[in-house]
């Protein structure tokens, strides 16, 4: 349950307590956490450390640090998940959710019809069908580890 009503920042709020696919890396403007409700390991989420709604509303230190982040994640995903091709995403339309961007990578051997803006149909997926808490924490630690090398 939220308290101020935005789940990110709620959940920055327990950063201490959080496990590692909720804090695979960050630095004092962004975190990396690996989404939820995903069918796909390594499905990543960079998010704001403090409350932001708009892109626009970005400092200028916040959006250097952006484009960089977003690099820094393509070529861990690549490395480690042989996914050739990163998409990144931003769409802030979720209710109760502040600016995040979706960083997902394509394995080689993606189906056809979940290319491009089909890769969507891999999120929100029920339990049954998402990337187990173990998966998402074991990828975690091995991008943390490549991130910090």
């Amino acid at each position: 349950m939220t308290t101020t009503g935005c789940y990110t920042c709620d959940r920055e709020a327990e950063f201490d307590q959080l496990p590692p696919r909720e804090r695979i890396a960050y630095d004092e403007h962004w975190r990396v956490v690996h989404a939820t409700g995903s069918g796909l390991l390594g499905w990543l989420v960079l998010v704001p450390r403090r409350h932001v709604m708009e892109l626009a509303e970005l400092t200028d230190a916040e959006a250097a640090g952006l484009g960089a982040w977003q690099v820094r994640l393509a070529r861990v995903l690549a490395a480690e998940l042989d996914a050739p091709k990163t998409y990144v995403a931003e769409f802030g339309e979720a209710p109760g959710y502040h600016l995040h961007f979706h960083v997902v990578p394509r394995p080689r051997a993606l189906d056809q019809s979940l290319r491009g803006p089909g890769i969507f149909g891999l999120l929100g997926r029920g339990d049954d069908e998402q990337v187990g808490a173990e998966d998402r924490d074991d990828l975690a630690k091995r991008l943390a580890a490549r991130l910090t090398s």
